[in-house]
């Protein structure tokens, strides 16, 4: 005991950090060092636990060590024989019995600061559950067992980062998920080498899937423990960070990121022309601003019957100008709305809508069109479901917007040609990322399509590569 308390001393330094307690205390008649971080434990749990050992009258030839495993009145007890496993554990918030003889015990009363289990902005549905996943790595893997409750289901713990000793849970349901998808994971895992995961789950997506400066998000983040286990039942491995109130959903398509649970809470026709709906305001949100900037400066390739969609007035501003201001300034606007307190939002949403956009039209500097034609923008890629893959349509819808102003019609098709030839190339987890487009697979491209009804949905994904795709 004494040895351990020299090792912790000298880890911790002396009177260096208030939050860590270490404390002589006994455990009935054997004394005991108790060590925790405070914090991190229930305090009353702890308390009333050491309440309970505190027996004068224990006669017992038992030594030590049985007592602790057989008697001691709590049911999460773990011996450790590894000074670096037992300091994670303690650096984890489990708290330390170290004995006479230099046995180590921890018990798990962890407390965690954090909010409960809440529905997430970003993920609203009419009608569903209300829960979300929170920064609770321990709350997050309860919502996905509550909701499959399967003694396959897989729970892999593991320890990333050299400082920050982050927790990861790698989530899948053995006998369904792939094998191979699983070992590419833990071994690119165990290459990371960094000193913390403070952006938890986005920092591991840039590790794992070697993202680079591709703008497409390679993986699905989700905050809704439903969406996580849907996915886990299609054979799609989960992988759950601590501190992280969203998962990492892998393998997955540019499809899955135009997914949302709101589809399976309607019926399946509502759920079909939902889905359509959106595809349709994603190809909008796309394409529409370029076409209309193309159309505008060659009305020659305009229908009569469409001469109403080109301006009316001219300014002394280009009109390229025009539309791009327009549209960082919906940017600026976006992170304002972000940054300002919920209180004035409203305020400043008059002050944007009215005053700015009104005044703007009036002294010229936008025509009444690239406003209206940029708002609808704006709101088609509000429909995207997927936050990530709605800002890297924006920065495609730039590219698109550049090259038609620079070449003309050639330049939009160009463009265009360019941007389907790199989506097509991208592999994460060596999956195609527009399929089941490219390769083609009519079936699953008609479930993408069509909402489909439950009972209808009898395979797993073909991507997912499950070991068993008939669902029953």
């Amino acid at each position: 005991m004494s040895e351990a308390e020299e090792y912790l001393k000298e880890k911790f330094g002396v009177n260096e950090s208030y939050d860590v307690g270490i404390l002589h205390t006994h455990l009935y008649e054997f004394p005991v060092l108790l060590v925790y971080i405070n914090g991190l434990v229930d305090g009353l749990v702890l308390t009333e636990l050491l309440t309970n050992v505190q027996d004068d009258n224990w006669q017992t030839d038992l030594d030590e060590n049985r007592v602790m495993e057989h008697y001691f009145p709590y049911y999460s007890i773990t011996q450790y024989d590894s000074k670096e496993k037992w300091l994670a554990a303690l650096l984890s918030g489990q708290v330390t019995f170290i004995l006479k003889n230099g046995s180590v015990y921890t018990i798990d009363v962890r407390s965690y600061p954090g909010r409960q289990p809440e529905e997430p902005d970003n993920e609203k549905v009419i009608r569903g559950s209300r829960d979300g996943f929170t920064e609770n790595i321990v709350q997050n893997t309860a919502l996905i067992r509550r909701r499959i409750r399967d003694t396959d289901l897989r729970f892999e713990l593991h320890q990333v980062s050299n400082l920050g000793q982050t927790d990861i849970a790698i989530t899948f349901i053995k006998g369904i998920a792939n094998e191979d998808n699983l070992v590419q994971i833990r071994e690119r895992l165990k290459q990371i080498n960094h000193d913390g995961f403070t952006m938890t789950d986005k920092a591991l997506e840039e590790w794992l899937f070697k993202q680079g400066f591709h703008p497409l998000p390679f993986v699905r983040f989700t905050e809704r423990p439903d969406i996580a286990a849907a996915h886990l039942l299609e054979g799609h491995i989960v992988i759950v960070v601590d501190t992280s109130p969203s998962v990492i959903i892998v393998p997955t398509t540019l499809f899955h990121h135009l997914q949302h649970a709101e589809e399976y809470r309607q019926a399946p026709i509502i759920g079909t022309f939902v889905r359509q709906l959106r595809y349709f305001g994603v190809l909008l949100s796309l394409l529409l601003l370029p076409l209309w900037y193309l159309f505008a400066k060659h009305p020659e390739f305009l229908p009569k019957s469409l001469e109403f969609l080109g301006p009316k007035k001219f300014s002394d501003i280009p009109l390229l100008l025009q539309i791009l201001f327009a549209d960082v300034g919906i940017e600026f606007l976006r992170l304002a709305a972000i940054h300002t307190p919920t209180p004035l939002s409203t305020a400043m949403g008059i002050i944007a809508a009215i005053v700015i956009g009104q005044m703007a039209v009036d002294v010229g500097m936008f025509i009444p069109e690239v406003i209206l034609y940029t708002a609808i923008t704006a709101i088609f890629t509000f429909a995207i479901p997927s936050y990530e893959l709605s800002i890297t349509t924006k920065i495609f819808r730039l590219i698109l917007l550049l090259s038609t102003a620079a070449f003309g019609v050639n330049g939009f098709f160009i463009a265009l040609v360019i941007l389907f030839w790199y989506l097509c190339s991208v592999k994460p987890l060596n999956v195609p990322y527009l399929w089941p487009v490219v390769p083609f697979f009519p079936k699953a491209f008609l479930r993408i399509l069509i909402r489909f009804p439950m009972p209808a949905n009898a395979k797993r994904p073909f991507i997912t590569r499950a070991l068993v795709r008939k669902r029953a």
